[in-house]
């Protein structure tokens, strides 16, 4: 049981190191589901009669807002764009084999999933590296093609700024670079 608590002191740690993260207005942040964005304003709203500061977020490759409250950003995977070093990381990974069995394409799926969800680039980059390289192989389920096309734009929406390159142009280049690393791109 002891083994537990400490875990759980970690973990709450963990949280509160993260609640502590504060975005200004021009941020760029990344919001997990969506991809990249800038931070437009801050703001006192009020809703449902509770007053909170909430941060207006336009994610730029659709042209979408959201609005996430200031407290709870870094609990819904709010965090800032990755930085050079981070973006050669996820390219390496990127360039790696995949590193998925063969299971059946649900539990795939699911698994693909969750990883989406957890907000973490390494995860995401390797959904997209995983799928990319499946589906030059063997292709996908229309579920998993939906899955790859959104995993790709959200990663893709966030290396345009480490990259120096537009959305297209990086999303071509993470293709090549999977593929090369599946062994099915020409030398």
């Amino acid at each position: 049981m002891e083994g537990h608590e400490g875990e759980l002191e970690a973990e709450l740690e963990e949280l509160d190191a993260l609640e502590q993260i504060e975005f200004e207005v021009g941020d760029s942040v990344v919001y997990p589901h969506h991809g990249a964005g800038k931070v437009l304003k801050k703001e006192l709203r009020d809703i449902l009669g509770e007053e909170r500061e909430y941060l207006t977020i336009e994610i730029l490759h659709n042209e979408m807002t959201v609005m996430v409250p200031s407290d709870n950003a870094a609990q819904a995977g709010l965090r800032r764009v990755i930085d050079k070093d981070t973006c050669k990381k996820v390219v390496a990974l990127l360039a790696e084999p995949s590193s998925e069995e063969g299971r059946n394409w649900t539990r795939r799926f699911k698994a693909n999933r969750e990883k989406v969800k957890t907000g973490d680039i390494y995860d995401l980059a390797e959904v997209v590296r995983n799928l990319g390289a499946r589906e030059a192989q063997k292709g996908l389920s229309t579920g998993e093609k939906a899955m790859h096309t959104r995993a790709m734009k959200i990663l893709a929406s966030e290396m345009v700024y480490a990259l120096d390159m537009d959305e297209e142009q990086v999303e071509q280049y993470l293709t090549d670079v999977i593929l090369k690393g599946a062994g099915l791109a020409p030398a």
